[in-house]
Parts: C-alpha cells; sequence; structure tokens
C-alpha cells in the first residue's frame, strides 16, 4: 500500500514537473485579498476579518467544493486541521458526521445559514444529507462556541451559507453523472435578480445508488430556494427554504467471512457481506429561514433571525434470531428566533448583544413486529423542551497590535435550569501578516430527547436522571501568511474538559441505557501549510494530534435501574482510558495543478491513526469486564481531473479511494444464527469507485 501510494503522489507531481521546469518568474496579475484580510461571519455572527478573530478558522468557498472530488461536506472537511469525518461504513444513507478536536458529532454544531440542522434526536447533525450543489462557503470555527449559540458547540461550528444570486449575472448551470454502484447524480441551478433588488437562487438535485455491498442502496431528492430582497446598507431580507428526501438501506456490519445466508420464513436476513438485509430508513427534512439583517447606522449593524425546521425520520428494523423487530416513527419540530445588534460607538470598540428562543417538539411512535413482520403492540412518546439564551461580547481593540475580547451568556433549559457560560480571547498582531491567537470559554451539552425519553424496551431505554455535559476549552493559535501569501501557515494547541460525559453502555441484560461518565479531556495540537500557486501549483498539508481520555464512574445496581436486571451487588467500577472512537494522528495533503488552458487536477491523501472502542460484556456481575477492540489506521487517496471545453462545458473525473484500501469505521456486535456464535463485526469503508461528470455552466 505504501509503495502504491508514492507511486500515486509521484505521478501527481510528475504532472505538474513541466509547469515548474519551463516556468519564469511567477506572473503578476490581479492579487485577491490577504487570507488574514478575509471576511468571516460565524466566529461572532457579524462580518469580522480573519485576524480580528480568536478562534481558530477554516474556510472553504465554492473553487474548494468545485475542485474536490469529495461527495459530501463531510468528505470535504475530512482531515483538515482539528477535523474528523466519521460515517458507519460510507454505504449510501449512512450517517456521516463531523467530529472536531476528538469531541462527538453531538458536540459540534453544525448550521446552514445560521440555524442548527442537527436532530434533537441525537444531538448530532448528518452532513451526508446536505448538497454540495447549494454551498457557497463553509466556515469551521474550532473552539468553544457555547457563548454565541448555547449548547452542543463545545468543539465548535460549522456554518454551511448558501448560495445566492449575483447582480448583473444570470447564473446557470446543469450536470449529470455517472459512476460506480450504479450511481448517478443530476443537478440544477439558477439564480438572477429579477429587478434592481430582488432576486432569487433554485436548487435542484437527484441521487440514486445501488452502493457497494447488499442493502447500501440510496434514493435522494433534494431542493433549495432562496429569495433575496437587497436594499444596500438599509436591510437585506432573505428567504431560504430546503426539502430533502432520502430512502436507504440499513446493511448493519459486514459479517465474518464464510457466513452463510440466513432464512426465514423464506427471507433472507442476513449474507456475508451485509448483516441486515431487510432493514431501511427515510428521511423527510425541511428547513424555512427567513433573515433581516442591515447597517441602518454607521455605528449599529443588526440580524434578526427566524425559522422553523421539521424532521421526520422512519425505521424499519428485523432482528435475525427470530424475525421480530421494530418500525419506528421519530418527528422532530423546531421553531426559533434570534438576533443582535453589534455597536460600534468608537473606534476599535464593539459591542454585540444578543438572544435567541428555541422551542422543541418530539414524537415517537413505534409498532414491534412479529417474526412474520406484521405490527403487534404499539407505543408512542412525546415530549416538549424551550431553551432561553442571552449573551453579550465586547471587542476592545487599542491598537493594531492588540485585541481583547470579553463576553457572558445565561442559557435557561426547561429541563436542566440555567448555566452562565463565559468566555475570554485575545489576538495579538506583531506584523500585518501574523495573527496570535487566544481564546478559553466555557461549554455545555444538554442531553437529547432519545437520552432522556427513550420509550423502555428489550433493547434500548432513556436515562431521565442524566446530567448535562458541562467543561471548559482553551486553544492557542497561531496564523502567519508569508510571500504575499504564497505561504500560509496554521498553528494551534488545545486542551479541553468535559465532566459528566454522556454516553450509552449495555447493562447486563443487553439493554443500551445512557450513563454519565466520571471526565472526558484532551489536549492536541494542529498545523497547516498551504504553499502556493507557484507554476499553476498548489500544496497544503494539514495535521492533527489528540490525545484524549476518558473516565468512567463508579456505579451501583441503583445507578441502572432495579431488579431482575441487576444482581444485588453489581458495581461498575472506575476506569481511566483512551477515549472512544477518536484517532491520534491525522494527515492530509493536497496538491492541485491548474492550466491556462481549462485543466485542474487535484490528488487527495489522507490517513487516519488507530481508534479504539469498548464493549462491556453482558456476564455475570459483578465480575464484569470490558473488552477493547481496535480499529486499524488506514490511508486513502482521491484524484480529480476537470477541463473546461468551449467556455460552456466542463467534463470532470474523478476516483476515490484509488488503491481500494480496506478499512473499517466502527464495531458491532454479529450473532450467526446458524452457529450461535456472537462476535465483535465491522462496518467496511467504502472501496474504490470512479465517476465521470458532465456540466453545462451559463
Amino acid at each position: 500500500m505504501k509503495r502504491s501510494l508514492l507511486g500515486f503522489l509521484s505521478a501527481i507531481f510528475l504532472l505538474g514537473l513541466p509547469s515548474f521546469v519551463f516556468c519564469e518568474e511567477v506572473k503578476e496579475g490581479i492579487q485577491s485579498s490577504p487570507i488574514l484580510d478575509e471576511i468571516v461571519v460565524s466566529a461572532t455572527k457579524t462580518e469580522e476579518k480573519r485576524k480580528d478573530i480568536a478562534n481558530s478558522v477554516i474556510v472553504k468557498d465554492e473553487t474548494d467544493i468545485k475542485e474536490s472530488a469529495a461527495q459530501s461536506v463531510g468528505e470535504l472537511l475530512a482531515n483538515e486541521p482539528g477535523i474528523d469525518w466519521q460515517t458507519y461504513g460510507n454505504y449510501g444513507g449512512a450517517t456521516q458526521e463531523i467530529h472536531i478536536r476528538g469531541m462527538r458529532g453531538n458536540a459540534s454544531q453544525v448550521f446552514i445559514n445560521g440555524v442548527n440542522v442537527a436532530s434533537p434526536s441525537f444531538g448530532r447533525a448528518d452532513v451526508g444529507r446536505i448538497a454540495l450543489n447549494n454551498i457557497e462557503r463553509i466556515e469551521v470555527v474550532k473552539g468553544s462556541g457555547s457563548l454565541l449559540y448555547g449548547s452542543g458547540a463545545m468543539g465548535g461550528t460549522v456554518n454551511i451559507i448558501t448560495k445566492r444570486p449575483s447582480r448583473d449575472i444570470m447564473n446557470l448551470k446543469f450536470g449529470a453523472g455517472y459512476g460506480s454502484q450504479d450511481t448517478y447524480r443530476l443537478s440544477a441551478e439558477q439564480g438572477m435578480f429579477v429587478t434592481d433588488d430582488f432576486g432569487y437562487y433554485l436548487t435542484a438535485g437527484r441521487t440514486e445508488t445501488d452502493g457497494f455491498r447488499d442493502n447500501s442502496f440510496l434514493r435522494k431528492t433534494d431542493a433549495s430556494l432562496k429569495l433575496v430582497l437587497d436594499k444596500s446598507d438599509l436591510f437585506d431580507i432573505s428567504l431560504y427554504g430546503d426539502y430533502i428526501y432520502r430512502r436507504y438501506g440499513m446493511p448493519g456490519v459486514e459479517p465474518p467471512s464464510g457466513t452463510q445466508a440466513y432464512y426465514i420464513n423464506g427471507k433472507k436476513f442476513y449474507n456475508d457481506e451485509s448483516a441486515a438485509l431487510l432493514d431501511h430508513s427515510e428521511d423527510k427534512d425541511g428547513h424555512m429561514v427567513l433573515e433581516v439583517k442591515g447597517n441602518p447606522l454607521k455605528w449599529v449593524d443588526y440580524n434578526i433571525k427566524g425559522y422553523y425546521t421539521d424532521m421526520d425520520n422512519y425505521n424499519y428494523e428485523r432482528y435475525a434470531y427470530n424475525g421480530s423487530g421494530l418500525e419506528n416513527w421519530i418527528t422532530n419540530r423546531i421553531a426559533g428566533i434570534d438576533g443582535n445588534i453589534d455597536l460600534h460607538p468608537f473606534e476599535g470598540v464593539n459591542l454585540l448583544l444578543g438572544g435567541e428562543y428555541k422551542d422543541f417538539n418530539w414524537d415517537n411512535k413505534s409498532f414491534d413486529l412479529n417474526t412474520a413482520g406484521a405490527r403487534t403492540l404499539k407505543t408512542s412518546n412525546d415530549a416538549h423542551m424551550f431553551t432561553q439564551g442571552v449573551f453579550t461580547e465586547a471587542q476592545y481593540r487599542p491598537s493594531k497590535y492588540l485585541k481583547a475580547i470579553a463576553g457572558v451568556r445565561h442559557e435557561n433549559h426547561s429541563v436542566f435550569g440555567s448555566e452562565n457560560l463565559p468566555l475570554f480571547g485575545l489576538v495579538i498582531n506583531p506584523l500585518e501578516t501574523t495573527a496570535l491567537k487566544i481564546n478559553h470559554g466555557r461549554h455545555f451539552l444538554a442531553p437529547t430527547f432519545n437520552d432522556l425519553f427513550w420509550p423502555a424496551g428489550l433493547y434500548a431505554k432513556g436515562n431521565p436522571d442524566l446530567k448535562p455535559e458541562i467543561g471548559w476549552h482553551t486553544d492557542i493559535g497561531l496564523e502567519q501568511s508569508l510571500i504575499n501569501d504564497k505561504i500560509f501557515i496554521t498553528l494551534a494547541y488545545f486542551h479541553w474538559n468535559v465532566d459528566d460525559k454522556i454516553e450509552w453502555q449495555p447493562d447486563s441484560q443487553g439493554v443500551w441505557i445512557p450513563i454519565n461518565l466520571e471526565k472526558y479531556k484532551a489536549d492536541g495540537v494542529e498545523a497547516g501549510v498551504t504553499i502556493g500557486p507557484f507554476c499553476n501549483m498548489t500544496v497544503g498539508l494539514n495535521y492533527t494530534y489528540t490525545d484524549s481520555e476518558e473516565k468512567t464512574r463508579a456505579y451501583t445496581r441503583q445507578d441502572y435501574g432495579s431488579p431482575p436486571f441487576f444482581t444485588p451487588d453489581f458495581r461498575y467500577d472506575i476506569v481511566n482510558r483512551r477515549a472512544t472512537n477518536t484517532p491520534e494522528h491525522q494527515f492530509k495533503g493536497d496538491l492541485t495543478y491548474k492550466t491556462d488552458f481549462g485543466l485542474t487536477a487535484k490528488a487527495t491523501v489522507r490517513y487516519v491513526g488507530d481508534k479504539v472502542m469498548y464493549n462491556p460484556e453482558t456476564t455475570v456481575y459483578p465480575d464484569t469486564k470490558t473488552v477493547k477492540y481496535a480499529l486499524d489506521s488506514y490511508w486513502t487517496a482521491d484524484l480529480k481531473v476537470e477541463q473546461r471545453l468551449y467556455k460552456h462545458w466542463i467534463i470532470a473525473l474523478s476516483g476515490n479511494n484509488l488503491f481500494d484500501e480496506d478499512y473499517d469505521t466502527h464495531f458491532s456486535s454479529f450473532t450467526d444464527q446458524n452457529s450461535f456464535n456472537t462476535v465483535m463485526s465491522s462496518y467496511p469503508g467504502a472501496g474504490r469507485s470512479v465517476f465521470f461528470n458532465v456540466t453545462y455552466e451559463y
């Protein structure tokens, strides 16, 4: 594998060799804004230059998306400094999560146009649902974001900003593509200003794939519309709406090689590729966002946002040991409003005042399925919660060399009461091309609806006695630009800690229950460098080291429940261990080659270090033990080549996991009903795939 990888990289470098050999001086041209002067809105909810932000930041624009072979937001961001992209096997509909600095997916808030798109049921956002062709820009802000965004922004935030019309330009684009696993995609987008002030941007897409193993199919349709009324500084009104429908198989783990197919009443339940051949899911997600913002006076900016989200999830699961199962519907409806005013009465002084209200309604309806798959017992459960938050943040820049930031948020949760969340920051700019950043803030994460209220059954139940997670996040970062932005360096150290980490674990009867662990902490280093463009080539290298640890809490029978599930002398002892499912080492390398005749080639390699997972064995208490399982490290390599033809046409060929690297993403147990042996099996990552696409762009 290493030899193949080196050969791949050598070939890509040779592709650009003629440019280096025959390159004269770098051509002077119109320079874009310096990197440290680029505008970021997510870090402070207002427009700020990157060099004025105390957090470490990652920005991906439309060009980055277009050049990458990535098929999803998660894959695009994977292995950027501090970013870990995790899936359950990378099959068509598999959940895709962004983990920032070793924290889990529910500790990072993901937004579309400033509205959180995480499911309140799970507390995490599935970024695999989000259409790439709808995105204009992605801003990742690392470090505690709870001051501005409340619960869940412990590791950071990912804000996805969708496309909007441009004045005096009509955007029109159609795309069609086909690739491995009988995958096809169709996409269309069109935007323009109808009058001087009013415009729209419309996108639509359809994706289908059979997946790389049995029951890993995906059928997805998406559409979005953004209406804009732009009156310059006085006000800018936008109304955004989207709808996503997905139907997909859930194949489960890959059984051990040689596993014989298993049938019940003539139906095949599993084979040696997939542990669940009948399980499938559907998602119906809709978002609506009305935003009004403006700068009516020189010293004041305002932003007001109202939104509504409707998320419906359907699951059909059959359990192979006898054919019984569960049919389940989960509905989340979220309504909210937030607003802020940014006051800057004097040069170098900013005062941000804001507030937010969110209302959550959750409904869970299910039917037990008998061995023939027919509905039997019906259960239903619903719950309601709300949160209120007010915050203020003061910024003071006495000189061009120094900026200080301090703020506090008061959050009131209808279930857990109130929390005060302070934050402190400092930015030092000894040179115009240097930013030294220090950021320290308190964060918290409330349990989800599923954590609290999941109805008690044979396989899982919620825990209404859970505590919220509380902790602090500190990071110190350096951003340095050299040679007119031809070299850009980022370096950061981070430390965070969490008390009462929430984790689902099985009891002695195999019933999964969420519990609070004692401690959860990490220290890490992020480093990145971008070199170029020099002679048509740009190189990007990123590395992240994360040392994370969790400490379990001592539990007795009373902490979990009452007999008959536990023996009277049951005890679960304290254990210090490496944190679950967090790689210590990650690396990403990009090489981009562009020519004056419309050719772009981009090669990407990623390395993910080993991960560990734990499974409490269901033996007789108190003689229980927890077994550690390891997911091996792996490399993957991707390549995309794109050529523009006759001004309006673009053809592209992309390949993912070019060397067909075998790797695993998660573990779960599998019981072979032919032999009654239970083993830990894995979710396999996708193998090699290629995709060809044609786009017409006007």
